[in-house]
């Protein structure tokens, strides 16, 4: 991760597809085409390769989640619950429905943790969303049952663990619906883009018309087409799809070789007894785009920081200081800093947010440091890092 360290002549060739016929929307002049649908096309390939009815290609994977949370018919009154740990899209889009976000505590995954979860539903709770953080998932099996017995509706965000899996299921395709981001920094990257998938028909179908101002995308006539729905510019451009199909059919070779440097790194973290490692619910199913582990102590995860970057090591986040990351730094989210007036439940529900208090997540966030995991590494510079990394660690302790 990401894909961009890989582009090739992949790419390069679809891409030369679409410049030379020249429509780069994703929608109509069927004539001027010469045969190429790229968006289709890839629509086709993560179908195919998650073994799933349905994908629904669309600008970003923020967006994906404002199609999620909409063809679930989520809206004003609503709640959906998300972990205090993930990209600030998660809240940006539940707002966007006009539904509030209940931010709940993370357990050692850094995914949701189930008795949290439990714990928040109220009347109002429509949708559980855990959040896949760097690679790994959350226990799936626990929040399914949960969202079973309570009858809510299971959105996977999956934007940071495209190709990994969970007990023989492909992450996103185990909930109701599932969201993955393409954007430049992904396992598969189209520059910018997103996809929503699902086994739900209908979902489907709205997903396709609310991508594209609510058109039904029937006949060949794009001036003809009706609007069953309201929706909105969602979509894809033929460019960016272009570059995402190159770039899936590379995708099993990116995680082989994500988990390939994962593996090295971990190893030589793992002699040392005070470093541990977050829980994997499914190790195998581990995309591997991150490794993260823990000190005992904030002050001892600090100090690795200061390490690493005396040892020359980039390319690692100690998320309780990030700002995009952890609810401690989300000051535009607690103190409530939209340019529109949002209505008075999701005012309400943001004022909690800014009251409440994350000790669990706080003990596991501050001793946590997550490594991205490059493609482009050889796997002498995998082994020269790792043991940097070790070594770094030992100087402090």
């Amino acid at each position: 991760m990401p894909g961009f360290e890989l582009f090739g002549d992949e790419e390069r060739k679809e891409l030369n597809d679409v410049l030379e016929n020249g429509v780069l929307m994703r929608y109509g002049f069927d004539g001027m085409r010469n045969g190429h649908w790229k968006a289709k096309e890839l629509e086709r390939e993560i179908e195919t390769r998650f073994d799933v009815k349905h994908a629904q290609l669309t600008s970003s994977g923020t967006t994906a989640l404002n199609v999620a949370l909409a063809v679930m018919g989520v809206g004003a009154g609503d709640e959906v619950i998300m972990p205090c740990f993930t990209f600030v899209a998660s809240f940006e889009s539940i707002i966007a429905s006009g539904a509030t976000p209940v931010l709940v505590d993370i357990d050692d995954t850094l995914t949701l943790d189930p008795k949290a979860v439990e714990a928040a539903i109220t009347p109002r709770t429509k949708v559980v969303m855990p959040v896949h953080m760097c690679g790994s998932m959350a226990e799936m099996d626990s929040l399914k049952a949960i969202c079973d017995k309570h009858n809510l509706y299971l959105l996977e965000d999956a934007c940071q663990a495209f190709g990994g899996s969970y007990k023989g299921k492909m992450l996103g395709t185990i909930g109701d619906a599932g969201t993955f981001s393409f954007d430049f920094v992904k396992t598969i990257t189209c520059g910018e883009g997103g996809a929503m998938i699902t086994n739900n028909k209908d979902y489907a179908v709205w997903a396709d018309q609310y991508t594209d101002h609510g058109h039904d995308h029937q006949g060949n006539d794009r001036g003809a087409e009706t609007h069953p729905v309201l929706g909105y510019n969602f979509r894809i451009s033929e460019l960016h799809a272009a570059v995402g199909l190159g770039q899936i059919r590379k995708m099993d070779e990116f995680v082989r070789i994500q988990r390939r440097n994962h593996g090295i790194i971990k190893a030589a973290l793992s002699e040392i007894p005070e470093v541990t490692f977050r829980r994997i619910p499914d190790p195998e199913g581990d995309s591997c785009g991150f490794l993260n582990f823990f000190m005992p102590t904030a002050e001892l995860s600090n100090k690795v920081v200061d390490a690493f970057k005396a040892y020359g090591i980039d390319g690692y986040w100690n998320y309780f200081n990030n700002n995009w990351h952890y609810i401690r730094r989300w000051e535009h989210l607690k103190e409530i800093k939209s340019l529109f007036p949002l209505s008075a439940s999701v005012k309400k529900g943001l004022e909690t947010i800014g009251r409440q208090s994350f000790d669990q997540s706080d003990a596991l966030i501050s001793r946590n440091i997550s490594c991205l995991i490059k493609l482009s590494w050889t796997e002498e510079e995998v082994n020269d890092r790792a043991a940097r990394m070790a070594e770094a660690i030992k100087s402090i302790l």
